[in-house]
């Protein structure tokens, strides 16, 4: 029945703690130390069964031996038995209590370093490549073993004031019998008592004082869970920033109309991203976020997909504030691109699948045909099956990219967002999936973030954004004449596309010539 018990337990607190941590914001996310998290959980589910376990099956039955155990030395002995038996037990727990919670802290700071040494093993693992890139596997091995030694200092308090605390409850204990066995000697000595008494008295203390030992060990050992179980109390106690109304209702998307109006908004306070930003995408219409970085682009869409909310103004989808609809409800109309695309540690086709995990093959390779990846995964010695690994990394960014196209495109979205959705790819590539992506945002509403100028010449209309603000709107041909644009397209527009030949000698006398990213790098390294 306990094993049942233990585990619908575990099961919710892991579901509850897993669904809420999904519901915190991006600004939570960004700031989490995974190794961290990871471990809170793990230390705070065990604490928690331990706990129940403590309670149920070990302090209840104690207190019960207790309390019979003083009755019968009463009723048998005589109230002077009683007395030492009841102070004694009251300067245990007493003592107990008292050094538990003043060691309390060290199992904390045992705690945090735990924490910590975990952390620093999971970000060196998952900065593998880096690390490598570098050659600091000598430096991360210095880091993880200071964080060790460090846990093993506080270590080492912990359980040097367990020892104190161990002592000191067998002294107690220790004087208890000696107080009572010179009392019973006594009574005996008076003729009072029989030898047998004594012989009974010291049995029973010795019973006594065993689930008394046990009691304060429990003790101790609820203290250390609830201890544990406060990285993982505040994990459940991370208040949610973005949350749904209580009146919200279920986005009714008709055309797919999105509306600006006036949206400020900051990630600290003081420091304002967005200002007074107004625009109108049209349904149907492709809008392109263009301008240096740092000037809001990617904030734009972060607010659109109400990974945030604007301090100021409103954002309108047909006409309905998304701040008054279901988040889910929301989400479910946009499909996003991002620049940095990672993936899950699971085959090609359950990494496309996911943005539709009903689809079936059939879908999926259409889907891949249309970001242009289904031939590259038909090379791949399983196919569809193939593992991509930690985070994606046995592909290559543009394959990777090329994933997440073919994802957005099996969701069939009627709003799309695209974060330099082909900035890893080669020019002929990105053709071809600027053609996909043209066929995919037909009839469709699109918000584009391009630092390539060149990729974003049809837009319908064009958003120049500078510290914040729109500094300039228009088409392309329209935007030729202005100012911030045109600086921008001289500089990086029209070398889009332009390939070039760098001659070189070899050892041998022969000029030989480098085309593309050969090229590049021989600029780099040489002149």
């Amino acid at each position: 029945m306990w094993i049942k018990v233990q585990q619908f337990t575990s099961k919710g607190v892991q579901v509850c703690l897993f669904s809420h941590l999904h519901g915190l914001s991006l600004r939570w996310h960004l700031d989490r130390r995974t190794g961290d998290v990871l471990r809170s959980i793990d230390r705070g589910t065990s604490s928690i069964n331990n706990l129940l376990s403590y309670i149920l099956f070990s302090i209840l039955p104690t207190i019960c031996d207790i309390i019979i155990a003083i009755i019968y030395f009463v009723s048998y002995f005589s109230v002077w038995f009683g007395l030492i038996v009841f102070t004694c037990m009251v300067l245990y727990l007493t003592c107990t209590i008292l050094i538990t919670e003043w060691r309390t802290k060290y199992r904390r700071e045992m705690n945090n370093q735990d924490n910590r040494a975990k952390s620093r093993a999971v970000d060196s693992l998952l900065n593998f490549e880096t690390v490598k890139y570098y050659s600091a596997e000598d430096y991360e091995v210095h880091c993880f073993e200071e964080a060790i030694l460090k846990y093993q200092h506080c270590e080492w308090k912990s359980s040097a004031s367990l020892a104190l605390l161990n002592q000191t409850q067998n002294v107690i204990i220790g004087s208890g019998l000696l107080a009572g066995s010179l009392l019973c000697a006594y009574l005996v000595s008076e003729g009072q008592f029989q030898v047998g008494d004594y012989v009974l008295f010291g049995t029973y203390i010795i019973q006594l004082y065993t689930p008394l030992n046990w009691f304060g060990t429990y003790y101790r050992l609820i203290q250390g869970a609830f201890v544990d179980m406060e990285n993982m109390l505040a994990l459940l106690t991370e208040q949610k920033e973005v949350q749904d109304a209580e009146d919200a209702q279920n986005l009714q998307l008709t055309a797919g109309q999105v509306e600006f109006d006036r949206v400020c908004f900051s990630y600290v306070p003081g420091t304002e991203v967005l200002r007074d930003v107004t625009f109108t995408v049209e349904a149907g219409q492709t809008v392109a976020l263009v301008g240096p970085s740092g000037s809001g682009k990617s904030s734009i869409l972060r607010l659109l997909f109400r990974f945030y909310d604007p301090q100021r103004g409103s954002i309108r989808i047909d006409g309905q504030d998304i701040s008054k609809v279901y988040q889910s409800s929301l989400r479910s109309y946009i499909g996003v691109v991002p620049q940095d695309t990672v993936l899950f540690n699971d085959t090609i086709g359950n990494n496309i699948r996911y943005s539709r995990v009903t689809a079936g093959n059939q879908e999926v390779e259409r889907a891949a045909m249309a970001a242009d990846i289904h031939t590259r995964i038909l090379e791949l010695p399983q196919g569809y099956d193939t593992e991509v690994g930690e985070r994606g990394l046995k592909l290559s960014g543009g394959e990777k990219q090329r994933v997440a196209i073919a994802r957005t495109i099996l969701k069939e979205p009627q709003i799309i967002l695209l974060d330099e959705a082909t900035s890893s790819l080669d020019t002929q590539t990105e053709r071809n999936i600027q053609a996909s992506l043209a066929k995919v945002c037909t009839n469709r509403t699109t918000i584009v973030v391009a630092h390539r100028l060149s990729t974003i010449v049809a837009a319908d209309q064009i958003l120049v954004l500078h510290n914040g603000q729109i500094a300039e709107r228009g088409r392309h041909e329209e935007l030729l004449v202005q100012g911030v644009f045109t600086q921008q397209w001289e500089k990086y527009g029209k070398c889009r596309g332009v390939s070039f030949l760098c001659s070189r000698t070899t050892s041998s006398g022969q000029m030989c010539q480098s085309s593309g990213a050969e090229a590049i790098m021989l600029l780099g390294m040489f002149w």
